[in-house]
This record gives structure tokens, sequence and C-alpha cells, in this order.
């Protein structure tokens, strides 16, 4: 089970099941992260290890904390729990960040939400596949998207520092950029979490690395080897969680 939040921190604003009316059709707004922090620090080449307290999870949903991969203050990778859900500096409280768990990649560096972040504080985000939900005549079928040549996808990513008006404890947050999608996604959603490989992870978290050149790795969109496939419907609640989510089913028996 995930460690439970501290007290003192802003307490995370419940997130209703996938096309509740209250839903804001975002995406990527569900994935999965299953690799063990020593496996992910072995991916990412993370050589001082942090132990951050985390479980695998089949339904990392927003406003949860899961690992992301940053530089730390001396320029090395570190592995780090943060909550998803942007949540800018400037702003007056943490319920800002429930709305801000994409960023679009076509304006990501000019939208005041997020433009600061793009241009010191980004992350790589790990997850070993995420959901998207296909229309249909029967109504919304949950797919979930996977890479077959790797263990773990590394999404885009932003983070953000925000400390409570009245001096509290420190909150860090992350949002997941999002592009055009390829030829297998096309099919699903109109959108796709941006996904960098491994040789573009150093320009991607290099402080020193110019927009313009930032900009360039999100429109590459590499053509990323994954599959999609069906799963249950038990995964549209945040509060299901476990292997079983990610079983293949046929189409017309997702429920």
């Amino acid at each position: 089970m995930r460690a439970p939040a501290r007290a003192s921190e802003p307490a995370p604003r419940a997130w209703p099941r996938h096309g509740a009316a209250t839903h804001t059709e975002a995406m990527c707004g569900r994935y999965a992260q299953s690799v063990s922090i020593e496996g992910i620090e072995e991916i990412f080449d993370i050589r001082l290890p942090t132990h951050v307290p985390w479980e695998p999870s089949y339904n990392v949903a927003p406003t949860q904390k899961a690992p992301v991969v940053a530089l730390d203050a001396k320029g090395e990778r570190a592995l780090r729990l943060h909550r998803w859900g942007l949540v800018p500096r400037w702003a007056k409280d943490p319920s800002i960040g429930a709305r801000a768990i994409n960023a679009r990649s076509d304006s990501v560096s000019e939208k005041p939400m997020f433009r600061g972040a793009f241009g010191s504080r980004r992350c790589l985000v790990p997850a070993t596949g995420f959901y998207e939900w296909r229309k249909t005549a029967d109504g919304k079928v949950p797919m979930f998207i996977h890479p077959t040549r790797s263990p773990i996808f590394a999404f885009a990513g932003l983070w953000e520092a925000w400390t409570p008006p009245d001096g509290g404890e420190l909150l860090r947050t992350f949002t997941i950029l999002t592009g055009d999608p390829n030829e297998l996604l096309a099919s699903i959603h109109e959108r796709m979490p941006v996904i960098l490989p491994p040789a573009a992870w150093k320009t991607w978290l290099d402080p020193e690395t110019s927009a313009d050149a930032l900009l360039e790795l999100l429109a590459a969109h590499p053509a990323v080897p994954m599959r999609a496939r069906a799963v249950s419907t038990l995964v549209n609640s945040p509060s299901h969680d476990g292997p079983e989510l990610i079983e293949p089913v046929r189409e017309s028996s997702a429920a």
C-alpha cells in the first residue's frame, strides 16, 4: 500500500470515475507504474538511490503521488515522489493542480501555468503503460497501451515546488505533456502522452537546453513500439488497483 500523506500536506481532491460528469476528458488521465523503485533507478541510471516509499500501482490517478525523475541541486538524476497535478508557485491554494494534470506540447512554452516549469523544471515520468477510453456504440471501452520492447515508457513531464502561504510543508507536483497521437492511438483518442526515447532523456532534463531544442523533442513523437488492448472497466474507478486491471478482455465484455 502507498504511504499515507503527512498530516500537514494539503489533502488531495477525490478524483471521479472516468466518464463522470465532472471529468475533464484529459489525456493522459490514468496510467500504470508497476516497475520497482530499484528497477526505475537502473533504467534511468540514477546513481544515488533514494528509496522513496512506493508500491507498484496499476491505476495512478490525478492528485495521487507517483515517482518522477528530475535533476537534483547537484545536477544528478534523482527519483522523487510528486503529486500528479501541477501547482504553480504563484497559486493561492493547491486545488488548481487537479485541472493541470496535462500540458499541451504545442502551447506549453506560452501558458502562464506551465512556462516557468518548462523553462527550468522538467522531469521524466516512468510508466509501464497508460489508459485511454475508446468510444463505441456500446459505450466507452478502457484500453491499456504499453511498450513492447522495453519495460517502461518515459513521459515528458514538468514539476513544481509550491509553498503554502502559511509557510507549511513544501508540496512537489508534476504534469504530463501531451501531443498528437501516433498511428496506433489515432483510432482511440485525439492526443497521447509525449513519450521520450532514452536518447532524449539527457537533453530534456538539461536546464541549459534551449526552448527551440526542447520543442523539437516534443514535435518528433518517435514511433515507440507499443500495443493497445481492451481491459476491464474496473480501471474506471481509482479505488481499484492490481494487475487484474491490465489483463486483456474482449471489447464486448470489458465490464
